[in-house]
This record gives C-alpha cells, sequence and structure tokens, in this order.
C-alpha cells in the first residue's frame, strides 16, 4: 500500500493550494480518507474527512470555510483545497485512510506529507 501526497509549497498569507494523495495497492473507494497536519512542536492534527462515497465530509473547526476536501475514486486521489491561507496553517499535511473518524487511530494507512508554509 502507497500514499503519495503533494501539491504543498510556499505560499503568502491569503494564499491557496491544492494538495493530492494518491493511494495505490487497495480498494481505495472502500476506504474513509482524512487529512491530518503536524505543526512544528506539536501534536498532529486531524483536519478534514471525507466518507468512501464523498457524500459525508467533516472537518476541524478552523477548517470550515476555508478546507475543502473531495474525492475521485477513479483515480484513486483524495483532495485537500486550501483557502485564505494563514501563517498558523504551517504544518506537514498527512494524507491517510481507514476506517474512519477524526481522529488518527481510525485510520490505517498513511502518506509521507506535503510542507505547506505560509508567510505572513
Amino acid at each position: 500500500v502507497q500514499l503519495q501526497a503533494c501539491g504543498g509549497g510556499l505560499v503568502q498569507a491569503g494564499g491557496s493550494l491544492r494538495l493530492s494523495c494518491t493511494a495505490s495497492g487497495l480498494p481505495f473507494s472502500s476506504y474513509v480518507s482524512g487529512w491530518f497536519r503536524q505543526a512544528p512542536g506539536k501534536e498532529r492534527e486531524f483536519v478534514a474527512a471525507i466518507s468512501w462515497s464523498g457524500k459525508y465530509t467533516y472537518y476541524e473547526d478552523s477548517a470550515k470555510g476555508r478546507f475543502t476536501i473531495s474525492r475521485d475514486n477513479a483515480k484513486n486521489t483524495v483532495y485537500l483545497a486550501v483557502n485564505s491561507l494563514k501563517p498558523e496553517d504551517t504544518a506537514v499535511y498527512y494524507c491517510a485512510v481507514g476506517s474512519g473518524a477524526t481522529t488518527m487511530q481510525g485510520y490505517d494507512y498513511w502518506g509521507q506529507g506535503t510542507l505547506v508554509t505560509v508567510s505572513s
């Protein structure tokens, strides 16, 4: 099983990015997909999740209204559009798949992470 995340980079405050994560080696469409992030010196935290069908989405409070999670099961890919970025959004963003929930324990497979840096 592999999850390959990409799309991170350096962006100014107020800017946008689109993160992608492509899975292989598992029936992607059978799994909940999620995004977590880990800022320097902090614990990894939940950002967003999407049900296997894409019908249901869940967001951490600070992500609501700014981030959008989506998926394309035909491409085995989950996306995270991040808008109106703030310096406090600076973190390594990780994708994951599993049975679901907003905690790390609900996910079985993890990507390597993609770094988002927001300058003020």
